[in-house]
């Protein structure tokens, strides 16, 4: 079939669309690659300047309400920066602070503090940490506890991606944080969790495992 000078025009000026739609491949730019992993040298400004006043500058807090962040695994400390600005974490003092922290931002703090060396410490109340080590590496049978152990591990290590770390926490911050999740004020654990165990926590409890955690390394 002899094509007229209009027919050869029309399919020059389709073809190049044709060939681009059956292979999107190879001409669709190249979409930007997604960053998953902090650098924490970019986190120093942000370390002196705002979290080092609560953190300590090495992530080791020096006040029993403030957690320690040295050592924490960096997909647990990003996410709790992200749902802290989101509001599925809720708290006042670190609302105001995350707010013009970008996803990077976050992820290099969490880099960051994770490769800090935690500071071992003492538990203090003997009674309470034998009373705490029973209940972390046992549980409750009674009332349906189970064994901290089994996802923050035996040396209170946690899991990365899945558990945090624990050892060495506060034993004030661990109590604290089981009263939120036990009240409700707290619930950005997933599958709600930790809220179901510490509804079947007493207060008694709380402060034991809270000691003997606090002396974990």
């Amino acid at each position: 079939m002899k094509l007229s000078p209009f027919s050869i025009s029309l399919l020059l000026a389709v073809l190049p669309v044709s060939v681009a739609l059956a292979n999107p491949a190879v001409s669709a730019p190249a979409a930007a690659p997604v960053v998953t992993k902090g650098d924490a040298s970019k986190a120093l400004t942000i370390v002196n300047n705002v979290c080092g006043a609560c953190h300590g500058a090495d992530g080791n807090s020096t006040a029993p309400i403030y957690p320690n962040l040295a050592g924490q695994t960096p997909e647990y400390i990003n996410k709790q920066l992200t749902e802290f600005k989101s509001g599925a974490r809720k708290n006042a003092i670190m609302a105001p602070n995350v707010t013009n922290l970008s996803a990077a931002d976050m992820l290099n703090l969490a880099a960051y503090f994770a490769a800090q060396t935690p500071k071992s410490k003492l538990a203090k109340d003997a009674a309470l940490v034998a009373e705490g080590k029973r209940l972390y590496m046992g549980g409750n049978a009674a009332s349906g506890v189970p064994a901290c152990a089994s996802c923050h591990g035996p040396s209170g290590a946690g899991i990365p991606v899945q558990f945090p770390r624990m050892a060495g926490q506060h034993a004030k911050y661990v109590q604290i944080q089981l009263a939120n999740f036990r009240s409700g004020d707290r619930s950005n654990d997933g599958g709600k969790m930790m809220q179901v165990i510490a509804r079947k926590m007493t207060d008694q409890e709380m402060r034991a495992v809270g000691e003997y955690i606090s002396g974990l390394r």
